[in-house]
């Protein structure tokens, strides 16, 4: 059985996008699936990592075809410390910005790589007509991606699946863009029409798949997850109190309770102070890092620009303490942070500033993994981190997590074959 799929991230892409399907085609074969890669040719990525080429078999065929982005034309105009700032939309714009970035939010529907879609569909025809594939997938964001696989539906006796790394139309960062009523509306409207037209939707967790559910009854939940095995001896653990974030902590982020609280409890024990050390490991915001220092917390904090992935892992493996920061938005109850199963596979005590009812607290609470907190909840967070605190003088910090190996890449993988054969 071969399976064509389309993703614009691809190695050498870094970040958080290129590892649910990175991981998938590694064992795809497995189970009995072949892949077949189909991705750009000269990406413009954000975040580069060539390591992981390294783990792309020299078997695997991937086909590319050239992109034209027009966000390339926004970078023209931005200094070259705001292009390095993957990910986040620009809190200043300037007059010319605020124009290029209505232009875009509006005009390029369903995103930016919309320029892709007819050329796509044009190569990926004529291939189809001379190779045979089973099912072709999709994954977005860039959502754009999914009308490729639409019309190629609509042309080929071929079945088609959409899977959602991120939501759509309540994508976090959604509520910032300067959307018409009229874009609002041409977005929801293709979101239905894909998920309508799929002949199975993957989605990585509960939330989005009961707002989905009203538009196609074959719905799944296929979670990102954790590769590999790592095993961690106390000797190797930070000797400070390290509180380590992984990932992009752009302002929805900023966890402003966390600050206040660190704060506080340095001003009330000098050895607090001398023993906390907190790790940013990736982007970070110019707003957060004002806020930290605002709460003269400067010198206890170390700003690490992105990282290699298996250096990445090596971060989460000697923390004492794992920080999880959901957005601070209205669709925060359904957001699940990728990183969240690899700080599973680290097995150190990670603490959440999330909803207590979201899903990402679920999964927390059911693999014994941490503390979650609410956004404004000052009191327990304060209480929580004194208790790892206390724990980690006594020489006693660590988590006895359990039920995580549901969440390692290869068993996620078999789930997804049997969806695929099954359509």
């Amino acid at each position: 059985m071969k399976a064509l799929i389309i993703t614009y991230y691809w190695p050498p892409a870094g970040g958080s996008g290129v590892q649910r399907w990175l991981k998938f085609v590694k064992y795809l074969q497995d189970f009995g699936v072949e892949p077949i890669i189909y991705t750009v040719k000269n990406p413009k990525y954000a975040l580069i990592d060539e390591t992981l080429e390294m783990e792309v078999s020299k078997n695997l065929k991937v086909l590319k075809q050239p992109i034209w982005e027009p966000n390339n034309l926004l970078t023209l105009f931005k200094s070259k410390q705001q292009k390095t700032s993957a990910g986040f939309l620009d809190p200043n714009p300037s007059f010319l910005e605020k124009q290029l970035q209505y232009i875009r939010a509006n005009y390029f529907i369903p995103d930016a790589r919309k320029f892709w879609v007819k050329p796509s569909v044009r190569f990926l025809s004529e291939y189809l007509k001379n190779n045979k594939v089973d099912v072709v997938i999709t994954t977005g964001p860039p959502h754009s991606l999914h009308l490729i696989g639409m019309e190629l539906k609509n042309r080929f006796p071929i079945k088609w699946i959409s899977d959602f790394r991120d939501p759509w139309s309540d994508i976090d960062y959604f509520h910032q863009l300067p959307l018409t009523k009229k874009a609002i509306q041409k977005h929801k409207e293709l979101e239905k029409k894909v998920l309508q037209q799929s002949d199975a939707v993957i989605v990585i967790g509960k939330t989005m798949k009961e707002k989905f559910d009203k538009f196609n009854r074959n719905i799944h939940i296929i979670s990102n997850g954790f590769d590999g095995d790592i095993t961690v001896s106390e000797k190797e653990l930070d000797k400070k109190f390290s509180i380590t974030h992984i990932g992009l902590m752009n302002a929805d982020r900023n966890p402003k309770i966390l600050w206040k609280v660190l704060s506080e409890i340095m001003n009330e024990n000098l050895e607090f102070a001398q023993d906390l050390e907190i790790k940013l490991i990736g982007e970070v915001a110019d707003e957060v890092k004002k806020y930290i220092a605002d709460h003269k917390l400067e010198e206890n904090t170390k700003y690490i620009t992105y990282v290699p992935h298996l250096e990445v892992i090596a971060y989460q493996k000697i923390t004492q303490v794992l920080l999880l920061a959901v957005n601070n938005v209205p669709s925060a109850k359904g957001i699940i942070t990728g990183k969240i199963f690899e700080y599973l596979q680290a097995k150190r005590p990670i603490i959440a500033i999330a909803p207590l009812n979201g899903d990402l607290a679920e999964i927390i609470n059911k693999t014994n993994a941490g503390f979650v907190v609410e956004f404004e909840d000052k009191e327990n967070l304060k209480k929580t981190i004194l208790d790892l605190y206390k724990k980690y003088k006594d020489g006693e910090l660590k988590i006895v997590s359990k039920n995580i190996d549901q969440y390692h890449r290869k068993e996620l993988t078999q789930r997804l074959t049997k969806i695929i054969k099954n359509i």
